[in-house]
């Protein structure tokens, strides 16, 4: 398996809709660890290890 940089979400705009409402009211810091803790959940759901470095690699060069 491989990354998929295609678009891949049913509906992005809601998606990121739901995502600017979950930090709703929250500080910084507290939007920093709800962030943190998110990809850890979807880290582990995806469980792929290389999967897991190719979107760390992708991230950091975009």
């Amino acid at each position: 398996m491989s990354l998929n940089l295609d678009p891949n979400i049913p509906d992005p705009d809601g998606f990121y809709d739901e995502l600017l409402a979950l930090h709703q009211g929250l500080d910084k810091a507290q939007s920093d660890a709800l962030n943190a803790r998110l990809i850890l959940v979807l880290a582990n759901h995806i469980g792929d290890r290389q999967i897991l470095r190719d979107a760390m690699q992708t991230a950091k060069a975009r």
